[in-house]
């Protein structure tokens, strides 16, 4: 489970392949639910890439 503002390297994204390889920072504040079908959005990825949204299993603590 991750916490806001934690940061998070990204190893797939079904959302945005590009942000494969990125850390970013999770901006959930409580476990992701039916809205965003279980994903957690994670911002600070690039300049070109927006917030994306990925399942736990497509990231990992940086």
């Amino acid at each position: 489970m991750f916490q806001a503002g934690q940061e998070v390297l990204i190893v797939a994204c079904e959302d945005d392949p590009r942000a494969v390889g990125r850390i970013g920072r999770v901006v959930d504040e409580v476990p992701p639910g039916p809205l965003t079908n279980g994903r957690w959005t994670v911002n600070r990825v690039s300049l070109l890439i927006g917030p994306v949204l990925c399942h736990s299993h497509e990231l990992r603590l940086a």
